[in-house]
């Protein structure tokens, strides 16, 4: 089997991620352009060298929140139990209610969550997917939280989030509001090179980043490239350890909504979890639901991802 023989054999991969959809263009898919794909590329993903690779929006593996569990299991089992998540931006509510109904049918949960906000953003995207799809990631990342918490399951699943994160304050903000991670591409990129030239499925990229052309990448100078993106992240990681100090806390799992401010008017300032309700755990479980989840609550099903009318 192609999965099992490049994945579970090889111990480069760490973990194997679904994607669901991305902040960039949510239910768009995509395409790999036939100029792009080199033998080393067709060789790793099985498709013919300088053909159109297309990823489409959907996957055919699964269509219901169920099957979505048990394929996950059943990457679990052919990886040799690599950790398996996946990744979403968030869109209908009540999707997301009705994956979590799934994990307690089956008992069936991913390792990780991977939130992307709706901010986040590529090249290689229709505008107006880009610009106005998807939940913002403070939002979707406070939801998804909350409903693993509702559904008794926080603990079994690790959260990380991503969504134009550029600074240690933007990572210690998610990790406050929920987040057990937080990772960026679009501030790597920036810090390898990347002048957001806006050409990134052309294979034109002059900076050589997001490009197979050897006239283009042969630009990129690994040697001085690599101790940039090595500071940057060395930097930002420091300066989150010095405000966590400054505010008295041990360990980032410290964080907690409440260690976050936000100015809501000229005369009012409140904390984050005085802005958003945070659920218990189980809360979700008991009957009737918070009048906030009620709605997604009624219309999500384990067996479908469509609206349920009852």
């Amino acid at each position: 089997m192609l999965f099992k023989d490049k994945v579970a054999e090889h111990q480069q991969v760490k973990m194997i991620e679904i994607k669901i959809s991305q902040g960039a263009k949510p239910g768009h898919g995509g395409i790999l352009p036939g100029k792009k794909v080199t033998k080393e590329i067709a060789e790793i993903r099985g498709v013919p060298v300088g053909k159109d690779v297309i990823s489409p929006p959907a996957h055919s593996a699964f269509s219901t929140p169920l099957e979505l569990m048990h394929f996950i299991q059943q990457l679990r089992e052919l990886s040799g139990g690599k950790p398996i998540g996946f990744k979403l931006c968030l869109g209908k509510r009540r999707e997301m209610i009705a994956i979590c109904k799934a994990m307690v049918q089956t008992g069936i949960t991913p390792d990780y969550i991977a939130v992307d906000g709706g901010e986040g953003g590529t090249g290689a995207a229709p505008l107006e997917f880009s610009n106005y799809l998807g939940s913002p990631g403070v939002e979707a990342l406070i939801f998804i939280h909350n409903a693993l918490v509702g559904f008794g399951i926080r603990d079994r699943i690790k959260i990380l989030t991503t969504g134009r994160i550029t600074s240690a304050f933007g990572v210690l903000k998610r990790m406050a509001l929920g987040a057990d991670a937080v990772y960026s591409a679009r501030a790597m990129m920036l810090a390898l090179g990347c002048i957001q030239a806006l050409r990134c499925n052309t294979n034109h990229c002059p900076a050589g980043v997001a490009t197979q052309n050897p006239g283009l990448t042969d630009g990129l100078v690994v040697s001085d490239k690599r101790r940039r993106v090595y500071m940057y992240h060395k930097e930002t990681v420091g300066s989150a350890v010095e405000l966590l100090q400054a505010m008295g806390l041990m360990h980032s799992s410290d964080l907690r909504p409440w260690h976050l401010m936000r100015r809501i008017s000229p005369t009012e300032v409140h904390h984050y979890g005085e802005l958003f309700h945070y659920l218990e755990a189980g809360e979700l479980l008991k009957s009737p639901p918070p009048e906030a989840y009620a709605r997604a609550m009624k219309a999500a099903t384990a067996d479908s991802f469509r609206h349920v009318t009852i």
